[in-house]
């Protein structure tokens, strides 16, 4: 007897998918342009989804499968991809709502499903319609009387479409630093693309009572006035954990792009001062980035690959198994450059690049993340 295969409908079959998969910013007020909740939304971008899922560019995920394992991987399976198009080519029916999946509940306006302090700058700040702004500083008081253990946290813009980049500092109490070269810790980073940083049970992120954080924010007008007033969202450790969380980076500041080069390396590398638990890389790189490459060098081991670098979309990879440091062990991050007319994107072929801080210039920086003993702290690490 031939079994009856069952037609792929919206709500058995596509919104699990959807759930799972696209929500978390495919829905009002959050990063992306349309929300994928319900029938009567999804249906009319039917046949964009079959296109954006077939080429891999929804969900936004470009790490080369070649190489690491990630626990955020949003990238969805060959069978799911199957069913979208399936589902498109099909006519896209409904199906019965009865055999939905119970609705998905989202925090308002965060995807951390709670948090417990939120803290956000004291006005907002007015971007011009055009022209250059410099980097801004705006320190925000935590007020804590002990010290505080982050085990999750989110920064939110208030107007996401002027807002390259946030570095949230950790400016601990007695420090009077206003902006510029650091070495305070980075509570989190934010770029186009960034979703909440957590860590493990068992680690976690000081705040040292009487610190405040100090939000580094790089506005891009867009040709209108607008009006951010970022805010952060904190959740804190139930216990004072085993490990501390550290953010280190690796970054090259002295390089030059030749004008029309369309494959232009730069590098960086460092050995790791102590013992410390990798958890997660983030690479960073502006308009012209083209590739970006995280790697151990001693054990030739390539920890992350992104052979199609994207500005609009940068992505903190988690390690599905975090890896073990030795003190002394070396790690390595490269990336290329297209500085050519063939990249779309590319805002002046007709100059040399350096590093600058403004978009059309270029960075060259990977974050990572670290786990250590609880007790040390960013200066006691890089004492070698």
């Amino acid at each position: 007897m031939q079994a009856v295969l069952l037609a792929v409908t919206f709500y058995r079959d596509v919104l699990p998918i959807l759930q799972n998969h696209c929500q978390e910013c495919h829905r009002p007020a959050q990063m992306a342009p349309m929300s994928l909740r319900t029938y009567e939304e999804t249906r009319p971008w039917a046949k964009a989804i079959r296109e954006q899922v077939r080429s891999r560019k929804m969900p936004p995920w470009p790490a080369d499968p070649c190489c690491g394992h990630f626990a955020n991987d949003r990238s969805l399976t060959a069978a799911e991809i199957e069913t979208l198009a399936k589902w498109v080519d099909t006519g896209a029916p409904k199906g019965d709502l009865r055999d939905a999946p119970a609705e998905k509940t989202w925090p308002e306006g965060w995807n951390l499903p709670s948090h417990n302090l939120e803290l956000a700058m004291p006005k907002a700040f007015q971007v011009p319609a055009s022209g250059s702004v410099e980097y801004q500083y705006f320190p925000i008081p935590t007020g804590f009387t002990e010290d505080r253990w982050v085990q999750a946290v989110q920064v939110r813009p208030g107007d996401r479409t002027v807002v390259h980049h946030i570095v949230v500092y950790i400016r601990e109490a007695g420090s009077t630093w206003t902006g510029g070269p650091t070495k305070s810790d980075i509570l989190t980073v934010y770029a186009p693309g960034s979703t909440p940083d957590s860590w493990p049970e068992g680690m976690a992120k000081l705040i040292k009572a009487g610190s405040d954080l100090v939000f580094e924010i790089h506005y891009t007008p867009t040709g209108k006035p607008a009006s951010d007033q970022t805010r952060i969202a904190l959740v804190f450790a139930k216990r004072p954990p085993e490990k501390r969380v550290l953010t280190l980076q690796l970054n090259n500041d002295h390089f030059l792009i030749p004008a029309g080069e369309k494959d232009f390396r730069v590098s960086a590398w460092g050995s790791i001062p102590n013992d410390a638990l990798l958890l997660s890389v983030f690479p960073h790189m502006h308009l012209r980035g083209k590739s970006f490459v995280f790697a151990l060098i001693d054990d030739k081991n390539t920890l992350l690959s992104v052979p199609n670098y994207d500005f609009f979309w940068q992505l903190s990879y988690r390690l599905k198994t975090p890896i073990q440091l030795k003190k002394g062990m070396r790690i390595e991050c490269w990336a290329t450059y297209d500085n050519s007319v063939n990249n779309p994107r590319n805002p002046d072929p007709s100059v040399d690049v350096t590093y600058g801080q403004q978009s059309w210039e270029e960075m060259m920086i990977g974050f990572f993340d670290v786990a250590v003993d609880a007790k040390i702290g960013k200066p006691e690490f890089f004492v070698r």
